[in-house]
């Protein structure tokens, strides 16, 4: 926690008039503690002031009054933005248990005028040169009191070092290790029901003037400035009230009450640098106000804290309440019971523990112990549900926003698509109109860097007429819109003219290809023109063939699947033919003279360029291709193996290339006179495809298992790699399956293949030791006598195919490694 934001003290701490300037209450909190906002609601009902300061950016003040609207829910947080660079931001955040917007609320409530004191966000954010690069969004308050990060020392460590946290300080001073834990016992957990309501305020704000003597400004060197303005502020606004209220972090309270002359105020503000901001109010969350998430004002526990603020009485046995009906959600067996045990147990951990009442660590243990079990896994759902929270604040309409937001709200409500702070998975079917609709706001708010939604791989099937997204909105999101702006004032003005911008601008030509297909799918037929021009010329006078067969499929999906969301791409079918056509020429000399790296990279642009100009079906281009692929595969040395065995196995796959051409190309690529590293390369490519080949084919496995063997032994450290990661990628079975067959093939098998006989295990009739083994699980299963099964063997064994389906896929035979996972889906011969 830092420092000024901790050094507030939330609960019933307030100076009287008399610890300030005559007329004037400091009531000095601790931003987002409920003790505070429970205390300051307490002393301004008994102060009654005319008037109520805050610290937070005057430019709210036009803003304030939407706080009392029906559709204003907390969290919420100011949004400050530079007008011509809006990722120059700033929040200030708000949630129901703040001091702030409690303070707020009742100035609504007894209509007293409510004004902001704290630095202009003018100043604040003209002092931020650069945005900040920690995890936090841009312009997130500072680690101490909610006030905009300067940017200016908030990333040097030993400025950070040099900060102080006042709550650490005061929990240390009152024997406690753990301040957050200090503050629940001494502000949280205490009452102060018949007591002096400005007394405690009092107190906090003597021990915050011992901390300030001590450590001056605590390493925060803005501070002087910011309090000299709320010190002006304040002098306002006792022109006009006699009883004024100044609601602000407790660590400012004794520079506040401290006197000086409004001219030394006003020479400390001369020559401060200023920008043209706007403000707005936007949603916020509970899990931003966690401290964890990046917010470095926040709290551990806002979720937690909420409850404290919100529950009247027996603040314990609810949150049990609460916590059971969430595991029971979860389907985890927890009863009555438990949560009257939970309480008792946590009951008495605070009493031994020497605590008023049972804090988050009490509660938390009794859960464990008996609603868990001991087991720390749910506790991290109660942590994420219940102690951190979901919670997303709603802003009405009436709030100012730019153009572009207020379009996104529309867009929204037409598609019924709201915005959540819990993730969720939304699956889209794009045959309907409101499913289509919902596609292209995702994908356009996406083109310009507003990453509500991201795109999964569907689990309902794998139609090009279905998406998947995952769903989360964050309050950052708010700053992404508000860039977006630039662009333009609704989401497809916005998206086309960034579409546009981006063709323009691309660095690769695959870039374009992609931002095609992106346009298609956003529905942006005003941006295709300008991106197909770009393309075209890009395409004409791109001559790397990777970077041509890198940019084919992206175009070829466009072209290919536009139709899907009733866009027209026959100008992208054009394009993408004569884009297959120069690859299909240019992709053999490409190929010549590669070092393995970049036959690997080429490897993966040629599968890339196969699969895409297979979906293409342009007349004669895949006959083109095809003979293009087998000219490199029967290539000689130049072009490196691994080129040449993955040609060999696209053109294998495509029956383009029966067997015993496959065979013949595999036995020269293995021949004695082949390099081993290169008819390993060769062996990798033509196996990438997966190892069925092998088992299927018994002359391509024993080709293999030869040219294994005759490896010579000094070359085949430097083979085993190779061939450890291309028998890797099989699948278990296929591995399994494979083993199996060159075990019982052996060198019998070998020389079986090379005098063109039949392999042991693939012989012409079934092991009839093996299906006898085997008569006695399948009587059990289907209820046969032996009789019977002995005449289905000998119809089986008769017709040759029959038998293998039926004893192929046991497991109890003599050899049950291979009999269950090759038998039946190849031969008839292997039972």
């Amino acid at each position: 926690m830092s420092a000024p934001d901790v050094m507030t003290s939330g609960a019933p701490l307030a100076v009287p008039p008399a610890a300030g300037p005559s007329g004037v209450a400091l009531l000095g909190v601790r931003h987002h503690g409920p003790g505070s906002a429970r205390a300051v609601r307490a002393a301004l009902d008994a102060y009654r002031p005319g008037t109520v300061l805050i610290e937070g950016p005057p430019e709210a003040d036009p803003l304030v009054g939407l706080a009392a609207e029906d559709g204003m829910r907390p969290p919420v947080a100011l949004l400050a933005h530079v007008l011509d660079d809006p990722a120059r931001a700033a929040f200030w955040p708000f949630a129901e248990f703040s001091p702030e917007w409690v303070a707020i609320r009742w100035a609504a409530g007894h209509g007293v005028p409510v004004t902001f004191i704290d630095l202009p966000a003018a100043h604040s954010l003209a002092l931020r040169t650069t945005p900040d690069e920690q995890d936090e969004p841009p312009g997130e308050g500072s680690p101490d009191d909610g006030s905009p990060d300067d940017g200016s020392s908030d990333g040097d460590e030993a400025v950070q070092a040099l900060r102080i946290d006042p709550l650490a300080v005061l929990a240390e001073t009152a024997g406690y290790d753990d301040p957050e834990r200090w503050w629940e016992d001494a502000v949280e957990h205490r009452s102060s029901s018949g007591a002096d309501p400005l007394a405690p305020f009092a107190a906090l704000a003597e021990a915050m003037g011992a901390l300030r003597e001590l450590y001056g400004d605590g390493g925060h060197a803005d501070d002087p400035a910011r309090e000299a303005h709320m010190r002006l502020r304040i002098r306002d606004a006792r022109r006009t009230h006699d009883r004024v209220a100044v609601v602000c972090g407790a660590w400012h309270v004794p520079a506040l009450a401290r006197p000086v002359t409004a001219t030394a105020d006003r020479q400390l503000l001369r020559g401060l640098p200023k920008v043209k901001v706007e403000m707005t109010w936007v949603p916020w969350t509970h899990r931003r106000l966690s401290r964890h998430s990046g917010y470095g004002a926040g709290i551990d526990s806002p979720g937690w804290y909420g409850h404290l603020f919100g529950a009247r009485d027996r603040p314990v046995t609810r949150w049990m309440t609460k916590v059971a009906g969430l595991l029971r959600a979860e389907d985890l067996p927890v009863s009555s019971a438990h949560v009257i045990e939970a309480v008792r147990l946590a009951d008495t951990l605070a009493a031994m523990r020497g605590r008023p009442l049972a804090g988050l660590s009490e509660t938390t243990d009794a859960i464990r112990a008996v609603m868990c079990d001991g087991s720390d896994v749910p506790l991290a759902l109660i942590r994420d549900r219940l102690v951190v929270g979901d919670v997303l604040g709603e802003v009405p309409d009436s709030a100012p926003a730019v153009p572009l937001a207020r379009d996104l709200t529309r867009e929204q409500r037409r598609l019924r698509l709201k915005p959540e702070a819990l993730e969720r998975e939304l699956e889209l079917d794009l045959r309907k109109e409101t499913d289509a609709g919902r596609s292209r706001l995702l994908h356009r708010l996406r083109l310009q860097g507003i990453d509500w939604g991201e795109q999964v791989r569907s689990r309902a099937g794998t139609g090009t007429f279905r998406e998947s997204w995952r769903l989360r909105w964050e309050p950052e999101l708010a700053i992404r819109v508000a860039e977006a702006g630039v662009w333009g004032t609704t989401l497809l003005s916005a998206a086309t003219a960034k579409a546009e911008e981006g063709a323009v601008h691309a660095a690769a030509l695959a870039d374009v290809t992609a931002l095609a297909e992106r346009c298609l799918v956003a529905g942006l037929p005003d941006a295709l023109p300008v991106v197909m021009r770009v393309l075209a010329d890009r395409a004409a006078l791109e001559t790397d063939v990777g970077h041509l067969a890198q940019a084919l499929p992206a175009l070829v999906r466009s072209a290919r699947y536009g139709d899907v969301r009733g866009t027209d791409s026959a100008a992208l079918h054009k394009v993408a033919e004569g884009l297959a056509e120069r690859v299909c020429i240019g992709l053999p000399p490409a190929c010549v003279g590669l070092d393995a790296d970049g036959a690997a990279e080429m490897r993966g642009h040629a599968e890339a360029a196969h699969r895409a100009i297979g979906l293409l079906q342009a007349d004669g281009l895949l006959d083109r291709w095809a003979v293009m692929l087998r000219g490199i595969a029967e290539r000689d040395g130049a072009i490196p193996g691994l080129l040449r065995g993955s040609a060999t196995r696209l053109l294998t796959d495509d029956g383009r290339l029966d067997e015993e051409a496959a065979a013949r190309l595999m036995a020269l690529a293995l021949s004695p006179g082949t390099p081993s590293a290169e008819a390993a390369a060769w062996l990798e490519g033509f196996l990438a495809g997966g190892g069925m080949l092998l088992i299927h084919d018994e002359r391509l496995l024993a080709l293999v298992d030869s040219w294994l063997a005759a490896v010579p032994t000094a070359a085949f450290n430097d083979v085993l790699p190779l061939l450890r990661r291309t028998f890797g990628e099989f699948e278990s079975g296929v591995r399994r399956t494979v083993g199996e067959l060159v075990r019982r093939g052996g060198s019998a098998g070998r020389s079986a293949a090379a005098a063109g006989e039949a392999v042991p295990g693939f012989g012409a009739g079934f092991d009839e030791e093996r299906v006898a083994a085997a008569l006695p699980v399948l009587r059990l299963l289907l209820g046969h006598t032996d009789e019977g099964l002995a005449d289905d063997a000998g119809r089986s064994d008769r017709s040759g195919t029959t038998g293998s389906g039926t004893t192929g896929s046991g497991t109890t035979g003599s050899d049950t490694t291979g009999s269950g996972t090759t038998g039946s889906g190849t031969t008839g011969e292997n039972g």
